[in-house]
């Protein structure tokens, strides 16, 4: 059955038609600003051409959170102190993320059902700000795909996904429309609770046009077809989900390096690991690893979000121009506000707060 597109008012109006120059346009290499300033290279180019915009293909979830003392044991059952229903999914967060942060546009393109729970979706990322939400496509005869999300008193959490329009909504592919938006965008951001089928579809898009691939491990546990992987520029996971997509053991650093190594024999140039409390670190194929501790939060509420946080902000910085550091610490000041907020999209910072963090924390 056709799939009917939801046409919402854009966050901001700015289109993303026109590029700097060439056919596979490079970002200019911009310092970190709050904000645009006559000064900047940024307005200097943008009498011609706006920025690049980040495109996100993944995910939109209604995240069902119980805040939970522990988790229940086998045949147990638990009381919650409470429960809410907020906005959320790996491909929802980023795109979230990304529209507070980038100087351009970030559009989603997503699938959510013809139910509350879509309509609940399409009005969190509206007033997200900075999200193109007209990309986002109803899917009819799927229900909108949603998460259990169990929350413990010291911030961590366990998540249940139920796949719904994201996994039964693509029947048609990615549309001509919005592969041509891919193929014009700075960088393209893919997650893992989509079909691998459609990232596939949208990661050669990406790399037919020389877009940079970004695609954050989270999701599905199954391994990634080396096919989808070969599309990769940066592959992004945590110690956990290298673990298990490699088979090897990432307790140590050495261990997470030889993991690392495996990804680079599986095809990937470029491995970003999050390592939660101990911060990051960027493997590139041939050259000694970038490490980026954590900038610590005053209080940690609810790490949920903050993976893809970390994974935005990385990719905002990558379409400024910065260096592989520079995008590091920028996304390590973006989680580090994400974890003092409950739930996943109330909680990504705009980009004065993390500018404003970046100048007080003088990490390195």
């Amino acid at each position: 059955m056709a799939q009917a597109r939801v046409r919402l008012p854009p966050a901001g109006a700015t289109p993303a038609t026109a590029f700097l120059s060439g056919s596979n346009p490079r970002p200019a290499r911009l310092p970190f600003s709050s904000k645009p300033t006559p000064t900047s290279l940024y307005a200097a180019a943008a009498a011609n051409a706006p920025p690049a915009p980040i495109v996100v293909v993944g995910s939109a979830n209604a995240d069902i959170y119980v805040e939970v003392d522990r988790l229940p044991l086998a045949g147990e059952t638990v009381a919650a102190h409470a429960g809410r229903s907020l906005a959320g999914g790996k491909g929802a967060n980023q795109a979230a993320c990304g529209g507070r942060l980038a100087l351009g546009p970030t559009y989603l393109v997503a699938r959510v059902g013809d139910d509350a729970n879509g309509r609940l979706l399409e009005g969190a990322l509206a007033d997200a700000g900075g999200v193109r939400t007209d990309r986002v496509a109803r899917a009819p005869d799927a229900p909108s795909g949603h998460a259990v999300v169990m929350l413990m008193p010291d911030g961590q959490n366990s998540i249940i996904i139920v796949g719904g329009a994201n996994m039964e909504g693509w029947s048609a592919g990615i549309g001509a429309e919005d592969l041509d938006l891919i193929q014009k965008a700075g960088v393209l951001l893919l997650q893992r609770e989509i079909p691998d089928w459609v990232n596939t579809q949208a990661a050669q898009a990406a790399k037919s046009a020389g877009v940079p691939v970004i695609m954050d491990a989270g999701g599905m546990d199954a391994p990634v077809p080396r096919e989808l992987l070969s599309l990769v520029d940066i592959f992004s996971p945590n110690e956990t989900e290298l673990a298990r997509l490699t088979g090897m053991p990432t307790e140590t650093f050495e261990q997470i390096s030889q993991a690392a190594g495996r990804c680079h024999k599986m095809g990937v140039k470029e491995v970003l690991v999050k390592l939660g409390s101990q911060g990051s670190a960027l493997f590139v194929e041939g050259e000694e690893p970038i490490r980026q501790s954590i900038i610590p939060a005053t209080e940690v509420v609810d790490t949920t979000g903050a993976g893809d946080t970390f994974t935005s902000a990385f990719a905002v910085a990558l379409v400024e121009g910065k260096p592989k550091k520079e995008c590091m610490r920028f996304a390590a000041a973006a989680a580090s506000l994400c974890v003092r907020v409950k739930g996943a999209i109330p909680s990504m910072p705009d980009r004065k707060s993390v500018m404003k963090l970046l100048e007080s924390a003088q990490v390195e």
